[in-house]
């Protein structure tokens, strides 16, 4: 995985509430076995018509919003357990989903995939809305060492909490395979001494 830093960027906001892990990667695109290519369906039913065409509708086909931030609306990523919904929103280009809740199993895969999930009061998450529909050039910054998420335009800020073990994979772009081997000296020392 690609090392998480310091992130200012424009956001994506999509105030919908209960998005399930369907409207995230529909499961009739969960044939492939690699990662890759998810990006291009993620939201596809909500993103394109019957015929393929972009909805204008649809805030993803909008230039006016873009960035590396998804904000959506509470409750994100509930339904099933299909770990493709955080490889369609990695591979798509976001790199940060924040929510005033996620479902548990979708915010495990998405810290297991290199997407950092952000959990906000409701409040802080109606303040990020308003201002991007005020501004959509509006941006955030994310920062991970101090956990905290920023309104630029404003300055407000929210601390937010994340597991230490993930933070520390998502700083040093491990996976648990990584982490492991990273440690791999430590282990043998274990070993040896037993």
């Amino acid at each position: 995985m690609k090392k998480f830093e310091k992130l200012t960027s424009r956001v994506v906001p999509l105030p919908i509430e209960n998005i399930d892990t369907d409207q995230i990667i529909p499961a009739r695109f969960l044939k492939a076995t690699t990662r890759e290519g998810f990006g291009d369906n993620l939201f596809r039913d909500w993103r394109y018509d019957g015929a393929g065409q972009p909805k204008a509708d649809f805030v993803m086909n909008n230039t006016t919003y873009a960035g590396k931030i998804l904000v959506a609306g509470k409750n994100f990523g509930c339904g099933s357990s299909r770990e493709h919904a955080a490889w369609a929103i990695q591979d798509y280009g976001f790199d940060v989903v924040i929510s005033s809740f996620f479902a548990d199993i979708f915010k495990g895969n998405a810290l297991n995939n290199g997407v950092l999930p952000i959990t906000v009061p409701e409040n802080f998450l109606e303040k990020i809305f308003d201002t991007v529909f005020s501004d959509p050039n509006t941006e955030l910054t994310i920062d991970l060492e101090a956990q905290t998420v920023t309104i630029n335009a404003t300055g407000e800020s929210f601390a937010f909490e994340i597991n230490p073990y993930k933070k520390s994979c998502l700083i040093n772009g491990y996976d648990d395979i990584d982490y492991i081997l990273n440690h791999k000296e430590l282990i043998e020392n274990y070993e040896q001494q037993r």
